[in-house]
């Protein structure tokens, strides 16, 4: 399927977000503690790098079970209300991630429409971080569509622990 193909490769580009934070990070720290000359741009990149890398894992995470969970309770459910709690669960995601979609778009335009700026020395506009959490949980809205599909159809399945699938 071409879109957890899609979801795969954002989940790598999202551990080379995750990578380069480490890089400018160190980077700064160096900079600033053994050469005594701090950078105006590590913290301010960086944040913005990580919040990219969270939100476009967010759609990841939840197709390979590595959500946080309560493992002891819910294996220890009959399968019949494990599957419930499952779509319980997917339903909370996806109306939340339906919720946080709708205000973040809000959010994002406004932001474009008023040429809101950081308050720091790169002025960067704020909607290029503001974009990474429609872009993601609109992604995550998706996958928690796709993953009630997969429960509903099959009545054996239940949303797994990453414990349980690997």
């Amino acid at each position: 399927m071409i879109y957890e193909r899609v979801i795969d490769r954002l989940a790598d580009l999202a551990a080379w977000l995750f990578f380069l934070v480490g890089l400018m990070l160190a980077y700064e720290v160096v900079s600033r503690y053994f050469f005594n000359a701090p950078t105006i741009w590590a913290e301010e990149l960086s944040r913005l790098a990580q919040i990219w890398a969270t939100w476009l894992a967010a759609a990841w995470t939840l197709k390979n079970r590595r959500l946080i969970a309560v493992g002891v309770l819910y294996q220890r459910l009959p399968v019949p209300l494990r599957r419930l709690a499952a779509m319980f669960t997917l339903l909370f995601i996806a109306a939340f991630s339906a919720i946080t979609l709708y205000y973040a778009v809000q959010i994002t335009a406004e932001s474009v429409q008023l040429g809101r700026k950081t308050a720091t020395m790169l002025d960067m506009p704020l909607w290029a971080a503001e974009m990474a959490v429609p872009i993601g949980v609109g992604l995550l809205l998706i996958q928690c569509l796709i993953e009630l599909v997969r429960l509903w159809r099959d009545p054996e399945a239940t949303l797994l622990l990453a414990s349980d699938v690997g």
